[in-house]
């Protein structure tokens, strides 16, 4: 029998794609990587996704596995070789459980993170995680990346929202790790190995996630601002005044909100004359625990504050839940007006909130030095050092041309990174995208260590093949 006959057999005719079925699943959410793959499988549930993988153990075939194909580091696209099977974890879509006195939910990996978010709503707690893409990712890719969002500030990544996992090895083996302890000191720690691991390791089908209080009152204001100081200015005071209650602290270079509104007219810039032309907006948001009149004196008074002393220029805070949605729709509809606009070359990178300015002001002028004219996308979350600092093609610079450049944009931008103590990958992952760059990077001792993990949990390197470390 040979492999697709087998994968029919074990999971049915209908759940193995192949062709132009399977092409969807071969190319990344940027369509900047794609490949081809033996087939495209799509089990039902943990016992399948085992079985899948001890066939391809036995026969040595490389596996991928894909949640809700969002990856924008090329994580979760296969070769050219057409050998790789695909993983598909869409089927694995269950809300298992709710612990709302342990405060903890069970899930599966191919949860759309935006059903997990309403699962929690409807039990009356809050799961913190959001980004962009929360209507179509799915939680195992987020533990896979190690997702952050906007609201990292106050919640943290994925890798504190989740308290265990449920694992399928590289040799088919199921790690039965769904343990809902915030307390738990009895030996390595695994679930951190495997989360951020980009499915190198292993398949993660399920979690337990932590659930936090409804926040009673919501405030959310967008402040212009002159400069990137001024910004990380405003970011201690709100921190100072607001304490554990700031959930989260964007920045947004003014170009990239008038791209927004320039592309989606239906969305509206708050701001007028010369306060929409600043060069810098920071968009901020409280959460409280007593109520709406307590969240809004303090936030108005920190706000107020900030303008008294000029290091705010002007200032919306939203009148209402409405309104404050449509903050934050300008915000994150950025990525989508950039793919409006055309492809450029993004970098997620994680710098010291103390070296912020200084980055951003020097690589500007390096890239502005060696490839002038080009234009400069900045946005991200101020409050926990994560910019996606982006180059798109400007003034003399067409889209291929500027493309066939990417690698040394790359080197030059990921070379400044690293200077002012950062990471060039915050949120994103690693996936084909960095792989190569990441052992310039790197201390030679921690890239050692990790391809000893590899070699450990995945001797026959089948999972996620090329992916993250360089196949050795």
């Amino acid at each position: 029998m040979d492999t697709l006959e087998a994968l029919r057999t074990m999971l049915g005719a209908s759940q193995v794609l192949t062709g132009a079925d399977a092409q969807p699943y071969a190319t990344d959410w940027r369509e900047r990587y794609s490949g081809q793959a033996l087939a495209v499988v799509r089990p039902a549930d943990t016992a399948e996704v085992a079985a899948v993988v001890r066939l391809c153990a036995e026969q040595g075939i490389p596996l991928i596995p894909q949640g809700g194909n969002t990856s924008l580091c090329g994580g979760a696209t296969p070769d050219d070789s057409g050998q790789t099977v695909i993983l598909s974890l869409q089927r694995l879509n269950r809300v298992r459980s709710i612990d709302t006195d342990n405060d903890t939910l069970v899930v599966e990996a191919g949860c759309i993170l935006q059903s997990v978010q309403k699962a929690a709503l409807d039990a009356g707690r809050l799961f913190p995680l959001s980004l962009a893409a929360e209507g179509s990712c799915t939680i195992g890719g987020n533990l896979a990346t190690n997702a952050g969002g906007t609201q990292v500030l106050r919640y943290g990544n994925m890798r504190e929202l989740a308290l265990g996992l449920e694992v399928v090895t590289a040799q088919g083996d199921i790690w039965h790790g769904l343990r809902g302890l915030r307390k738990d000191n009895t030996g390595y720690d695994l679930r951190d190995l495997f989360i951020g691991s980009e499915g190198t390791l292993g398949v993660i089908t399920a979690a337990t996630l932590k659930l936090f209080p409804l926040p009673v009152a919501r405030c959310t204001a967008l402040l212009a601002v002159e400069s990137i100081a001024a910004a990380i200015d405003m970011l201690g005071r709100a921190r100072a005044g607001l304490g554990a209650s700031l959930t989260g602290f964007e920045l947004m270079a003014g170009d990239c909100l008038r791209d927004v509104v320039r592309c989606f007219p239906q969305q509206r810039f708050p701001f007028e004359g010369a306060s929409a032309q600043l060069p810098w907006f920071t968009l901020l948001e409280l959460s409280d625990s007593e109520s709406e009149a307590h969240a809004r004196e303090r936030f108005e008074v920190v706000v107020g504050e900030a303008l008294e002393a000029g290091v705010v220029q002007d200032a919306v805070i939203a009148e209402s839940v409405a309104q404050s949605h449509a903050l934050w729709h300008l915000r994150e509809s950025i990525p989508l007006a950039e793919k409006e606009i055309g492809k450029s070359i993004k970098h997620d990178v994680s710098i010291p909130v103390s070296r912020m300015a200084e980055f951003v002001e020097s690589t500007n002028a390096a890239l502005q030095a060696a490839f002038p004219g080009i234009r400069h996308v900045i946005f991200g979350h101020l409050g926990d050092g994560n910019l996606h600092y982006n180059v798109a093609p400007g003034v003399g610079w067409a889209e291929g041309q500027l493309l066939g450049r990417q690698y040394d944009v790359y080197g030059l931008v990921h070379d400044r990174v690293h200077a002012v103590g950062g990471s060039i990958s915050a949120e994103h992952g690693v996936g084909q995208l960095k792989r190569d760059a990441l052992p310039r990077y790197k201390d030679p001792v921690e890239m050692a260590l990790m391809h000893r993990i590899k070699a450990a949990l995945d001797p026959q390197c089948i999972m996620n093949p090329g992916k993250v470390l360089r196949p050795e």
